[in-house]
């Protein structure tokens, strides 16, 4: 096994009196895929740049094997000093490096290599600084949330472009599906310590919370130990002195390590608060057509858009998914044809920009208008709790807006537009700077949302998790309407978003496909005796396990078991375990036989 091109061991960091990275390690090996996750506000950025040497940490060892080069895009590229793009990227390049890789990249990218680095915008500077990255094909490359700003046909270049390099990558994002897609290990940061998976992020979830369920069963084990020991403390301390004392030192050290060990974070908390019901018809646009001077963004379009819908549109930058959206919602009119709002629409829109943000206010201000209440599905709550809710502190309620990190930022506009009464969310790149927890929860909300949604975004996990329908950018002012998520569209397009195919119109949802000719009808499959049995007699074993359950519980819940017998402590708390297993074995059986029993009997 060849060794490691760069170790991290053992890495601690304080920020402000408060630890950030408490023995924190990372190996990257040559070929190595890893993709390291965490919380918003975990340490992700600051161990990548403690792996550059850009920061040096309090105690631990860093290690780069000699001879190895290194790379590294950072969530905000500093491009002064360049007179052009070309010139900044090349600038990056090794002795020995091919000078045209960085004109190709940047021609890829969508840059030409001559603009002016001071007029980019974010997203224009941010492909310079991936293509500065990528051009010397380096032995390690890091990157730290490389689809920011990216539409989905960069995305999906790059991912193929990451996916040919011989170089071994270190990757943040919070774009699951690009996670998935190249990763083949997991390093997870938490709670300033690293934990290592050798698996990619689609094995990771089940992992952690695996992880987080020992963890808890430890931790109550821990402290039921501590309660027992305090109990023999209080009864007094008797015959045996010196034995008794290294046992009363034993006890302080254990309530010290309870004391010093940190809590976990806390979860975003959403609740929309919805407004009334609107009409059945929420939008309907018929063959309508819009230019911005001799650009044609949306030609002879048609959609009808009813309550309940949650709709998707994906394209390019600058493809008219903004403008398509003000069409959808009449807060533009058309060149020609013509759209029909439904009634009673209570619209919400978040936009991608943040631009509805003060920087000047502060952040109580912002979630309330002025003042400390703020009304939420009907419930009129302080702000310091509405605050908690979205994992800010009480402290921060005098924050300016433009104080906060981008995440932050997001969790306000996601707080405020959530406390306003809606029917409609239109959400303009809501994913940006989320968490994947937070993603999950925001998946959550839309889905028990009563109202319609209309969704841009260039999250393809995020988009077939919510939507029933994707209007997808076809080139040329043309868009087409496909049922189902992402997936679903790309597998009837049949190509990338970076070609223009007209679908067959059996899969567009505004021409339905001719009826199929009714086929002969199937033998209706039964279920085996032995899956009848298992239907038959699993409720009874379940209703065992959750007896047997409840007796180990009542018996470790004794503080004197641990005492007088902990042996029988331990065989308690590991039968707890066995039968914890074997009831959620059980019921994840009955419910895959009954989901097929269901479907034969329906069939």
């Amino acid at each position: 096994m060849a060794p490691p091109l760069l170790i991290l061991r053992d890495i601690h960091l304080t920020f402000g009196g408060t630890p950030l990275l408490e023995g924190a390690e990372l190996s990257v090996s040559a070929g190595d895929r890893l993709c390291l996750v965490g919380r918003n506000g975990s340490g992700k950025s600051t161990l990548m740049k403690i792996a550059t040497g850009e920061i040096e940490p309090d105690d631990g060892e860093r290690f780069v094997q000699p001879g190895a080069t290194l790379r590294y895009l950072p969530q905000e590229p500093d491009l002064k000093g360049h007179d052009s793009v070309l010139d900044y990227v090349q600038s990056g390049l090794a002795p020995g490096d091919d000078p045209q890789r960085a004109a190709i990249l940047l021609e890829a990218l969508g840059l030409t290599g001559r603009e002016d680095p001071k007029s980019l915008s974010g997203g224009e500077a941010r492909r310079a600084a991936l293509a500065r990255a990528l051009a010397p094909e380096p032995d390690i490359l890091l990157l730290d949330e490389p689809t920011n700003h990216l539409d989905l046909p960069a995305i999906e270049w790059l991912e193929s472009e990451l996916s040919g390099l011989r170089s071994a990558l270190v990757l943040i994002s919070h774009d699951r599906r690009f996670l998935e897609n190249l990763s083949d290990a997991t390093v997870w940061l938490d709670h300033g310590r690293t934990h290592r998976l050798e698996r990619g992020f689609a094995a990771f979830e089940p992992w952690r919370e695996k992880f987080l369920e020992d963890e808890a069963r430890d931790r109550r084990r821990f402290d039921q130990k501590i309660a027992t020991e305090m109990d023999w403390l209080h009864k007094g301390v008797t015959a045996r002195r010196k034995r008794n004392m290294g046992r009363l030192r034993a006890l302080n050290e254990m309530r010290a390590a309870k004391r010093n060990r940190r809590g976990r974070g806390g979860e975003v908390s959403m609740m929309a608060t919805e407004g009334e019901m609107s009409g059945k018809l929420v939008a309907e646009a018929k063959a309508v057509s819009k230019s911005w001077g001799e650009q044609t963004v949306i030609r002879d379009f048609s959609t009808r858009i009813m309550r309940g819908d949650r709709v998707g549109i994906v394209g390019p930058n600058g493809a008219g998914k903004t403008t398509l959206l003000k069409l959808l919602t009449g807060e533009i009119r058309p060149d020609e044809g013509n759209v029909r709002i439904g009634k009673n629409l209570q619209c919400e829109y978040l936009d991608q920009r943040r631009d509805a943000l003060d920087p000047r206010e502060t952040l109580a201000d912002a979630l309330t208008g002025g003042g400390d209440k703020v009304e939420v599905a009907g419930e009129v709550r302080h702000v310091i709790g509405y605050m908690k809710d979205y994992l800010f502190r009480p402290e921060q309620r005098g924050t300016p807006v433009g104080a906060l990190s981008g995440g932050e930022r997001g969790r306000v506009m996601l707080a405020r537009s959530f406390a306003r009464p809606s029917n409609l969310l239109v959400l303009d790149e809501p994913t940006n700077d989320l968490d994947i927890e937070t993603l999950d929860l925001l998946q959550e909300l839309l889905a028990d949302y009563a109202g319609t949604v209309l969704l841009v975004s260039h999250d393809r996990d995020f988009l077939d998790r919510v939507v029933t329908s994707v209007i997808a950018w076809e080139g040329d002012g043309k868009w087409v309407e496909y049922a189902g998520g992402y997936s679903d569209m790309m597998a009837q397009r049949g190509g990338d978003l970076g070609r223009k195919p007209v679908p067959p119109a059996s899969v567009r949802r505004e021409k339905p496909a001719e009826a199929p000719k009714p086929k002969a009808a199937p033998i209706r499959a039964k279920l085996s005796f032995k899956d009848k049995h298992a239907l038959e007699t699993l409720p009874a074993r379940m209703a065992d396990l959750e007896g047997e359950i409840a007796a180990h519980e009542a018996a470790l819940a004794d503080p004197d078991l641990f005492r007088k017998a902990p042996e029988k402590f331990d065989a308690a708390a590991k039968a707890l375990e066995a039968a914890q297993t074997a009831l959620a074995d059980a019921e994840e059986q009955w419910l895959e036989l009954e989901m097929k029993r269901e479907a034969l009997e329906g069939g």
